[in-house]
């Protein structure tokens, strides 16, 4: 291991923790209705139609046939981004593939994936998917809707991932049942809500996922996401009854399908004991890929980078 020692935050990106005392923290208690309330919002989302529409990228790249893509989604909005077609070989699975609160200006194109058709969507109210209603910025987007779950926009991306299934399957009818999710941090948290709901996904991959454990999440220090809305709860009173509706780690004690997660030990951006909530609380069907960091550079992370990267060819070969 090489966890960082040196760095300029005011507090400690471990938060005191070491690995054994990560790997025992326990799933937060559901809110009632929780389940009930996530199938009814599935349920809502799949009957929308996501008239997807492509057209030619001027990205090119040697491996893949690169094409801008929109679909619709909830509320009548239109999500915007990449579809990644292999030029060799056809197409035998899909992939959708989220983002960080980074927003994504480009695919990755070095996922070593074949046969696999791979849409890049950006979420509702970011980057390509921008609109008035939406702050475009982590700190104001994280706070959209948040004084009721009905109308907070994190419940909104997740329906994003959802109709990003429901456009593969319209474009590639024969994936159906062959389709998984990636996401990091932002996009992890987004897909660790999503998952256990749509049967559809047959397998994820998250990387450093937020939103894990909300009670902590709003007490730790951090630069991320939970920074604006500890700001945001001083000033307003608690948002913990929104909140728990929308823990990624109670999410993903429902996932019943195989998952390749890699939580950090060191992350000033999404605390390590949140991150390890969500990773703890899928035990039974994943696979934990631990990393020295997220968030932040250090000693052996191409090196980890790597590694990882290796593991999600194989994680996601078709078959």
């Amino acid at each position: 291991m090489s966890i960082p020692t040196v760095h300029s935050f005011a507090f400690d990106p471990t938060y005191g923790m070491h690995l054994q005392e990560l790997q025992a923290i326990a799933v937060p208690e559901a809110p009632a209705g929780f389940d009930d309330f996530w199938h009814g919002r599935y349920q809502r989302a799949i009957a929308v139609d996501p008239q997807p529409r492509l057209r030619h990228s001027k990205l090119r790249h040697d491996n893949w046939h690169v094409f801008g893509i929109s679909y619709i989604t909830t509320d009548a909005l239109q999500i915007n981004g990449w579809l990644l077609i292999p030029r060799e070989g056809q197409v035998r699975r899909g992939l959708v593939v989220g983002h960080g609160y980074g927003g994504r200006d480009q695919p990755d194109f070095d996922l070593p994936l074949e046969e696999t058709a791979i849409l890049f969507p950006c979420f509702r109210g970011l980057s390509l998917s921008a609109c008035p209603a939406i702050p475009p910025d982590a700190p104001g987007h994280v706070l959209c809707g948040i004084e009721h779950r009905d109308s907070y926009v994190i419940g909104g991306c997740v329906e994003d991932l959802w109709l990003g299934v429901s456009a593969l399957e319209t474009l590639y009818p024969w994936v159906a049942g062959q389709i998984g999710y990636s996401g990091i941090s932002f996009g992890g948290g987004i897909g660790a809500l999503a998952i256990p709901f749509d049967s559809r996904i047959d397998r994820g991959h998250l990387v450093v996922p937020t939103f894990g454990d909300r009670q902590r999440w709003l007490t730790l220090p951090t630069v991320g996401s939970a920074q604006s809305v500890q700001m945001y709860q001083e000033t307003h009173g608690s948002v913990l009854e929104t909140l728990r509706f929308f823990d990624a780690a109670i999410a993903a004690s429902r996932i019943d399908v195989p998952m390749l997660i890699a939580p950090a030990l060191f992350d000033p951006a999404v605390a390590p004991p949140c991150q390890f909530a969500v990773a703890n609380a899928t035990q039974k069907f994943n696979e934990t890929f631990i990393l020295d960091a997220g968030h932040f550079e250090y000693d052996g992370m191409d090196q980890q980078n790597a590694i990882l990267r290796d593991k999600v060819g194989q994680f996601f070969k078709a078959s």
